[in-house]
């Protein structure tokens, strides 16, 4: 009979939670809109609760709306053992991207559990709040708050794009969840492992399973306010104009040609374009824009993003513009020692895998300052992510999963340091 934790792991109870987390804000073009503490937010941490009940872990949520199930270990006041992502989603979001390390993390306790282990120390499934940063901008709120990158009171006064604050929306959830306790926010983690779906195309493109993620590039983030004049479309002489869409637009224009690498090395994004008052005949009074920079080198991230507001402001024409910046998170490299558990659990189960970078951001980035933390990859259908049509096969579903089982029945036990 087997000892092996993994071999516990269940790839049709795997799949089949997925799919019925998926309901929770279905699209009709089958993929997920899942905003951070919406209703269907609240809805799929009471379906975690629900599954986790059966195996005797107890929910609870801290201050900052990060959602938790707890494995009781034996010394109940050590460090825990956690593992987990996000549940929240992009608007037109796939089936995975976060949610699968939150239902993989629920399926290797559970295969631990049926393996007879008893953990040392508690061992935490977490769902972060707002990681995405679809509803509250930036991304990654609860962890950030969790692990002190951020206070609660900034945190808490964030708001959507209707100026709802995060408080509110806690607030509104908060009936609904009334029988999940509360806990502190923060303390001391033993280790941190995330498993998550690449988004992107190397391992499918190399036929490989699981990916041991090295580290996550740096990405600083920033808003950009335009303030220009609203005028007649029709009686107003350009000369008179303030319009901050031309502005704006003029900004974009010329932080993409000068931000540009011929290495296309450098990601610059402008995701968001709010105009007011957004009508066909009024000239804009005032035009609100997003920027999301990305570099796998600090040192370049730092000097491309110094240049920002410069360029903004050289661009801005008869108009006013105010820059701020939201995040400034650097490049970061995870520690050997936990890459050296994951590359050995795949290697005896004789997965196929390698090393390689994250170019996307993920709550582990928050994590890897307070704690040995790690990631684990599996594919993305043609790298396609933050999209309807995002897909990982069952079978790479399940080779992420017993790695990470196996990863976590290394680190139970309070002797194997991570």
């Amino acid at each position: 009979m087997t000892n092996r934790a993994s071999d516990f792991v269940n790839a049709e109870r795997l799949n089949d939670r997925l799919a019925e987390m998926a309901r929770l804000g279905a699209t009709a073009a089958g993929g997920v809109d899942r905003p951070a503490l919406s209703p269907a937010d609240g809805d799929a941490q009471r379906l975690m609760a629900a599954w986790g009940a059966p195996l005797g872990l107890t929910p609870s949520r801290d201050p900052a709306g990060n959602f938790f199930l707890r494995w009781a270990g034996l010394h109940a006041d050590a460090a825990p053992v956690m593992s987990g992502s996000h549940l929240d989603s992009q608007p037109t979001g796939g089936k995975y991207d976060g949610v699968y390390g939150v239902v993989a993390a629920l399926e290797a306790v559970q295969a631990l559990i049926d393996a007879g282990r008893q953990p040392d120390m508690p061992v935490d499934i977490v769902a972060w709040m707002n990681e995405e940063g679809s509803r509250f901008a930036p991304g990654m709120l609860g962890s950030a708050a969790f692990a002190g990158a951020r206070s609660l009171e900034d945190t808490l006064a964030v708001t959507d794009a209707e100026g709802a604050t995060v408080a509110d929306a806690l607030a509104a959830l908060a009936p609904g969840l009334v029988t999940m306790p509360t806990r502190a926010l923060g303390g001391a983690v033993h280790a941190y492992i995330e498993a998550h779906i690449e988004q992107g195309p190397v391992l499918e493109r190399e036929g490989l399973q699981v990916g041991v993620v090295t580290g996550i590039q740096g990405k600083h983030t920033y808003r950009v306010t335009v303030h220009g004049e609203a005028a007649h479309a029709g009686t107003s002489t350009r000369a008179e104009r303030k319009d901050a869409l031309l502005a704006a637009t003029a900004m974009v224009q010329a932080l993409a040609a000068e931000i540009h690498d011929a290495q296309d090395c450098v990601k610059f994004t402008v995701g968001r374009f709010d105009v007011t008052p957004s009508a066909p005949s009024v000239v804009a009074s005032r035009v609100v824009f997003s920027i999301d920079l990305r570099h796998p080198d600090t040192e370049t991230l730092r000097t491309l993003s110094d240049r920002i507001e410069p360029i903004c402001t050289a661009h801005r024409g008869p108009c006013a513009v105010e820059v701020v910046r939201l995040s400034a998170a650097d490049s970061l490299t995870f520690p050997h020692a936990l890459r050296e558990h994951i590359d050995r659990a795949a290697t005896a189960l004789a997965i196929p895998h390698r090393d390689l970078p994250s170019a996307a951001g993920h709550d582990a980035r928050y994590l890897h300052a307070t704690c040995p933390t790690a990631m684990i990859f599996v594919p993305s259908r043609d790298g396609i992510t933050h999209n309807e049509a995002e897909y990982t096969a069952p079978a790479d579903l399940y080779a992420g999963a017993r790695v990470l089982t196996d990863v976590l029945d290394r680190l139970i036990t309070s002797a194997k340091t991570p």
